[in-house]
């Protein structure tokens, strides 16, 4: 059992919260190499461990720069190799998997990355499900083997046709034995983590990777909670890519030659999400007139600036399987007529919980409630602070604001759609469901996987608690003189190994 740490090393200097910049040596940074990320994050939810519980998307980016990961999705969603090359079902069963890996992945520190370091970390995974929403629960790991130095046989629960998706990019790998991470180990992704605190983390060229070199010698990550502070560091000449800014910032800056508006489309999606075990949106009605409330053209162009499209009420529908479908239409006749069939002719009461952790989040939440009071359904905002909003609203509440951010439908179906899985938010229970599911898992097929896919999404957005609104582009700034960065859909954002850097 191999254990091994990372020197702490020197402090980062701390970037101030509203510039994430540091003296002036940081300001030509194109010209030493440097890439300057201010990504979305709560200094004091920072974390070291890429296994547990993450709620800052600058832990998941430099989690995605330090350790390897399985497989990877690319610009269009499909699965593409990363330290797995393969990953094909032993027999037509499709519950036993044979994973090839690369042979020539070396961690940080010189030792090869071996098939036993892959298991470990995916038990590890596995292990931490209370905190990581039960990401590898598919898997039947105490069944799974090392077959060699660079093998695996895996083992699902059930026939699971999706295995390349459910390897896909949070599967960290670490040195077997870091069990306790507390404080970084080494990986072996692109880069090494050279200093870090709760704000800056810098990260230097691994040389030793297996993978085409980055087009930067150093990577500095700050967490920066107020997009408007991420779009200013950039327009500032303090950072080099603002992640997840708002459509506001993007129309600033759609006319200035030193800022490049890089847009993701689909990238954003903050649906209501209704609890169907408490009142009152355990009546199917109520759901429905909540649905049928929502102007969701005024929504999309007041919250997005027209950066996105009306929705409706499907969880992805950027994917290639997902259902065609129109926007729902408003329809305010008929949503009063449903609230009284449900029994509410003198209206509803309710609390929508939301944040400012990602943009938009706020103005949906103010503008979703001006639209249900026209059907006498009042809406009190709370809204909740970033750093505790992910640990007490969210799978908490009965009504709340929830970013998806282009996650594919199965994983999440998986997560949080079967009646017994490990986030079931919306206490979604319905056994023909379930079974479907599970049928489309079965099916080798790609096509009528699909199709089946795409039925059991349609059933959600018709009666499910999530009131898909609309989807927005995700949308990042980059300085002149970066290029290259991932517009893909849900994490392939995260992978920016590749992206250029120019004097």
């Amino acid at each position: 059992m191999r254990r091994r740490f990372l020197p702490a090393g020197a402090l980062a200097v701390l970037l101030a919260a509203t510039a994430c910049g540091g003296g002036e040596g940081d300001q030509a940074s194109a010209d030493s190499g440097t890439l300057r990320y201010a990504a979305v994050g709560a200094p004091a939810a920072t974390t070291h461990d890429p296994h547990g519980r993450v709620g800052n998307e600058s832990d998941y980016l430099r989690f995605a720069m330090l350790y390897d990961v399985l497989t990877v999705t690319d610009e269009n969603g499909d699965v593409r190799p990363r330290l797995a090359l393969s990953w094909e079902p032993v027999d037509e069963d499709l519950d036993r998997w044979t994973v090839d890996l690369r042979d020539d992945a070396v961690f940080s520190d010189g030792e090869p990355v071996t098939a036993d370091d892959v298991l470990f970390s995916l038990e590890r995974i596995q292990g931490k499900g209370a905190e990581n929403n039960g990401r590898l629960s598919m898997f039947d790991l105490e069944s799974s083997s090392v077959v060699d130095e660079h093998t695996l046989e895996l083992v699902t629960h059930r026939p699971y046709a999706e295995v390349g998706i459910a390897l896909a990019s949070l599967t960290f790998v670490v040195p077997e034995g870091s069990d306790d991470i507390t404080e970084p180990v080494v990986g072996s992704g692109p880069f090494r983590l050279d200093e870090h605190d709760d704000t800056t983390a810098v990260l230097s060229r691994h040389e030793g990777w297996w993978g085409r070199a980055p087009g930067y010698d150093t990577l500095r990550i700050s967490a920066v909670p107020d997009p408007g502070a991420r779009a200013d560091a950039v327009a500032s000449g303090q950072a080099d890519i603002a992640g997840n800014v708002s459509p506001t910032s993007a129309r600033r800056y759609e006319d200035d030659d030193s800022v490049e508006v890089v847009a993701r489309p689909g990238g954003v999606n903050y649906p209501l999400v209704m609890d169907l075990d408490s009142e009152p949106f355990d009546e199917p009605a109520v759901r429905e007139a909540v649905k049928l409330a929502l102007d969701r053209e005024q929504l999309v162009e007041t919250v997005f600036l027209g950066y996105g499209e009306p929705g409706a009420d499907l969880l992805n529908p950027q994917e290639p399987f997902a259902p065609r479908a129109e926007p729902v239409e408003r329809d305010l006749d008929r949503a009063r007529a449903l609230l009284e069939e449900a029994g509410y002719e003198d209206g509803v009461e309710l609390t929508l919980h939301t944040t400012n952790s990602y943009p938009g989040m706020e103005e949906a939440a103010t503008l979703a409630a001006e639209q249900l009071a026209e059907v006498d359904i009042d809406v009190r905002i709370e809204i909740g602070p970033p750093d505790t909003y992910w640990a007490e609203v969210w799978n908490v509440e009965p009504f709340y604001l929830n970013s998806l951010g282009g996650s594919g439908f199965v994983d999440f179906a998986r997560m949080a759609l079967i009646a017994d899985g490990p986030i079931n938010e919306t206490g979604w229970d319905e056994p023909d469901w379930d079974a479907d599911f599970d049928e489309a898992l079965a099916t080798a097929d790609d096509d009528e996987r699909h199709a089946l896919f795409a039925d059991l999404q349609q059933r959600v957005a018709d009666s499910g608690g999530y009131v898909v609104w609309g989807t927005g582009d995700g949308i990042d700034l980059a300085a002149a003189g970066v290029s290259g960065l991932p517009t893909g859909p849900g994490f392939h954002r995260l992978f920016i190994d590749q992206v250029e850097v120019t004097g």
